[in-house]
């Protein structure tokens, strides 16, 4: 299939070109490019800034500055980054397959995920979790391979808190002062760090060591093991750390499909067994002493005063606690007699600020549903109380419980999977009409600003297999509409900007997904680090294309300021066709829907079930974004806009020359506004393009 994507100019977009802001922008982006490739010419624009800026900034403050606007999360699985080793067997050691490290996220690596828009970076992986590796040296217990997934095992098993994955670490007795660096050199590149924190359950073997330097023992809670003081004897207790299968040995789950640990390599804990008495719960609430081994049972669940009847043995929330700040609900906690806080919140609210206190910037929490919203509640507002900024990302995919997190819980951010994500990949799938996307929009509008957007991250399908889009190009118009619809971030995974496809069979990860679970290289990704270059040296034409277009979009988060403005969806009033056509047989020229709204008709229409437009604004910018997500049609129409529209970003009857902040060399498009303040503009769209429609106010 041809690659379909607008001709773009590396580093640059339309905006630079009027916008002082912008051009601020592209000089950080030109940073990452004096360590590759070098940045293309400047505008007059651009030189007056750059000559200002040298004499009043050093290259790096320059490097340092944080990019505005919406925020960008471009999210890293640290293991595989930095990996240059291509030989990717099944199943393979380090010493085979290779490893990503701390150091390989160099000043030019930052810089480079900087030019993508990026203001948060989340590290995954980072906190220790269970793996097959010997680091005994280094006074870390071996890990039984017959309960951890895959060979690097599962990041969300995590087995101490208090320290990082010594995989990562050039020398692993000084892992957690490497990642300190790292921390810091993210700063410095202008970016924010976020980690993962995993509430809900732990390894079944967590263990978190002693620090041989006396400042960092200093710093380590007294009461940070998990278990250390659980009554073993009983089901459940409120301080309790876990849920015991009393009197029953855990046993290893029968193997399905033929599965071994390490597929079937001889390793001396490898025996089928792992002691553990009393069994615990596992990790996602199967109460079996004996797991399935569809269960997580590399894990086991956590309790936060939950009964196992599944009332609460924690003080509520005030009634109206929905409406008040963070800081009324810090005030709150603090008001609670310490003894009816379970001991599990006060675990993981130590856990949060000792990597507070290293710089750690924000946490990604993992299935934060299966946690009561009230822990949330004191959590975050515990964090808040330290870092009013801190991000907050949470897993949520239940929509009746999105307002709670939000508002009750704290959460600054949670995915928005189970609508947007969705309807967008069943469109590109042909399974449903554009008109959806309108629908999910409306459902969150109380609370859109938080409601992130992304196509992959590292538990869904990479874009570039037949599961999803087949092509890269096939999901540009739905990451066009993720990006741009409303004020949320937005966020990349790593290899999705130069169309990774995440084909290898890795061991215990299967292909469409990159492994979470295996040493594996990252084809697409590794051909454009080169060896460290970051410069595509060794990508393909087609990905180089793929990656400036990311660049291009996601930098609009910063450059368009309408994108942190308001919304109007404009799908539903082009879907009137029959009705307009009826009406312009009665020889009108435009149709009246009701007292606000009023457009111009068009007959013969061709917007479709393929096509979804909507507008961006604020009193510095007007926006019109149209897709067009059929991979062989092309789209031609009038695209109506409604008086309402027209009023409320307070443009008037005139004639607004509008261009494509998604490919500069195309002629601007004339945006006509006649005297009854209804709007048109002729749009013709390629199959699977995309227009950013702009004008300045």
């Amino acid at each position: 299939m041809s690659t379909l994507l607008p001709s773009i100019s590396l580093l640059q977009n339309t905006n630079a070109l009027t916008n002082k802001k912008s051009s601020i922008i592209r000089l950080s982006m030109c940073a990452a490019a004096l360590f590759m490739v070098g940045c293309t010419k400047q505008t007059p624009v651009e030189n007056s800034l750059m000559e200002s800026s040298s004499s009043a900034k050093t290259e790096k403050e320059l490097m340092s500055e944080p990019l505005t606007g919406k925020p960008v999360v471009y999210q890293v699985f640290t293991r595989l980054y930095g990996n240059t080793n291509t030989t990717n067997k099944p199943w393979g050691t380090i010493a085979e397959n290779g490893v990503g490290k701390f150091s390989d996220f160099t000043d030019i690596a930052l810089q480079d995920i900087k030019s993508l828009g990026t203001t948060h970076l989340w590290y995954t992986g980072i906190p220790h979790h269970a793996l097959i590796n010997d680091y005994t040296e280094f006074g870390i217990s071996n890990d039984d391979p017959d309960v951890v997934k895959g060979r690097a095992g599962s990041p969300y098993a995590v087995k101490d808190y208090y320290n990082v994955n010594p995989d990562l670490a050039d020398n692993p007795q000084q892992r957690l002062a490497e990642f300190e660096a790292l921390i810091k050199r993210t700063h410095d590149n202008g970016m924010q760090v976020i980690i993962d924190i995993v509430p809900n359950h732990v390894a079944r073997d967590y263990q978190s060591l002693d620090a041989n330097d006396p400042t960092q023992a200093a710093l380590l809670p007294k009461n940070r093991q998990f278990g250390q003081n659980d009554n073993t004897q009983v089901e459940y207790d409120k301080n309790n750390n876990f849920y015991y299968v009393v009197d029953s040995e855990f046993a290893v789950p029968d193997a399905i499909n033929g599965y071994q640990p390490l597929g079937g390599e001889q390793h001396p804990l490898a025996d089928g067994m792992f002691e553990e008495k009393p069994a615990k719960w596992t990790g996602n609430g199967s109460r079996l002493a004996k797991p399935h081994a569809n269960d997580w049972y590399e894990t086991v669940k956590v309790n936060y005063g939950v009964k196992p009847d599944g009332s609460y043995d924690f003080p509520a929330l005030p009634e109206h606690f929905a409406d008040k700040s963070v800081t009324e609900h810090y005030a709150f906690w603090q008001s609670q007699n310490a003894a009816e806080i379970p001991d599990s919140w006060i675990k993981f609210k130590d856990i949060t600020q000792y990597w507070l206190a290293k710089g750690v910037d924000g946490f990604r929490y993992d299935m934060a549903e299966m946690v009561p919203v009230e822990f949330w509640s004191y959590l975050n507002s515990n964090i808040k109380h330290i870092n009013p900024n801190a991000f907050l990302l949470a897993e949520v995919y239940n929509p009746s419980l999105y307002r709670d997190f939000i508002h009750l819980g704290k959460m600054d951010y949670l995915y928005d999977k189970v609508d947007l994500y969705d309807t967008l990949k069943d469109i590109i799938h042909g399974k449903t009409s554009t008109a959806q996307i309108a629908v999910d929009q409306a459902k969150v509008m109380d609370i859109e600003q938080h409601m992130l957007h992304f196509l992959e991250n590292h538990d869904e399908q990479r874009i570039h297999t037949d599961d999803f889009a087949g092509t890269p190009e096939a999901a540009l118009p739905a990451m066009v509409v993720s990006t741009t619809i409303s004020r949320s971030p937005t966020l990349i995974y790593f290899g999705q900007d130069v169309g990774e496809q995440g084909a290898e069979n890795a061991g215990f990860g299967q292909a469409t997904r990159t492994s979470i679970f295996d040493y594996v290289g990252v084809p697409a990704h590794q051909r454009w680090m080169n060896n460290g270059a970051f410069d595509g040296g060794q990508s393909s034409a087609s990905e180089k294309s793929l990656r400036q277009y990311y660049q291009t979009l996601l930098n609009l988060s910063h450059n368009a300021p309408a994108l942190t403005g308001e919304y109007y969806e404009l799908d539903s009033i082009n879907r009137l066709r029959e009705q307009a056509e009826n009406e312009a047989n009665s020889s009108t020229d435009s149709l009246s829907l009701n007292a606000n709204i009023n457009i111009n008709i068009n007959a013969n229409n061709q917007y479709n079930d393929s096509t979804f437009a909507f507008s961006r604004y604020n009193e510095e910018q007007f926006i019109i974004v149209v897709t067009n997500f059929s991979s062989s049609d092309k789209a031609s129409f009038t695209l109506s806009l409604p008086t309402e529209l027209i009023s409320a970003a307070k443009l008037t009857a005139a004639q607004y020359q509008l261009v494509d902040l998604l490919d500069d060399k195309k002629q601007s498009q004339q945006l006509s506004i006649n005297q009854a303040a209804a709007g048109t503009i002729s749009i013709k769209l390629n199959p699977l393009e995309s227009q950013v429609l702009a004008v300045d106010l």
